[in-house]
């Protein structure tokens, strides 16, 4: 059965993960847009190619625009755009800043994200308060060129199994699989290419966000 874990005034459910280069050359501030119109529930700002004042300035660009969609911004990486753009939160990876570290510089008010890659990683962060873990891979992407082994619905079940974290899927995921990752143990779905350089992002993001639904009231049917 679905179950959905609130942490904090975030929810999973469908969680956007920019990506300028994957864009088609429209701005990242009108696929944000769109998607928020569409049924998105989160969105990380991921710029890897860009200068730190442009990072920042459209980091408050966008917040300001999320925050008419009452959707929380997640910063991927830079703790200080997310402090500077008083974003509500922070994503990192294994190799980022520690997470012990930014939770004391960010407070216990902003929402941290952390990546894991493998069982051991997901067990690892069974000892921090992370407000959730993003899966990552699940299935092998192009927008993660370094990540060769994907976790696969097997892996997402494992951690499922233990992981006392809310945990949002990553990697692959779009509408014709989305049902499957969740019931595979997720409790969110993050997604890059499908919706970024869909030529309809709103379109897009409103039929993986019609599937997550379709899934949600299923499991509410189920006995038990």
């Amino acid at each position: 059965m679905f179950n959905l874990k609130r942490v904090k005034n975030f929810d999973p459910t469908l969680y956007l993960v920019t990506d300028q280069m994957l864009a088609k050359g429209r701005p990242v501030e009108f696929i944000v847009e769109q998607a928020a119109k569409g049924g998105a529930t989160m969105v990380q700002l991921r710029e890897k190619d860009c200068s730190t004042l442009d990072f920042v300035n459209l980091a408050i660009l966008i917040k300001k625009l999320l925050d008419s969609y009452h959707i929380p911004l997640i910063i991927n990486d830079r703790l200080d755009v997310a402090l500077a753009s008083d974003a509500d939160g922070l994503h990192i990876g294994q190799e980022d800043m520690p997470y012990t570290i930014a939770r004391k510089i960010l407070g216990k008010n902003k929402i941290i994200g952390l990546s894991v890659e493998n069982i051991e990683q997901a067990k690892v962060a069974d000892e921090f308060d992370v407000d959730y873990i993003g899966l990552s891979p699940v299935f092998v992407t192009g927008t993660k060129p370094e990540l060769t082994n994907s976790l696969g619905l097997e892996g997402v079940r494992r951690i499922a199994s233990f992981s006392k974290h809310c945990m949002v899927a990553i990697g692959g995921i779009h509408a014709k699989n989305a049902a499957e990752v969740l019931k595979a143990g997720a409790n969110g779905l993050a997604v890059v290419s499908a919706i970024v350089s869909a030529d309809d992002p709103m379109k897009a993001t409103r039929e993986i966000r019609q599937e997550i639904d379709k899934f949600k009231t299923a499991g509410k049917s189920e006995p038990g």
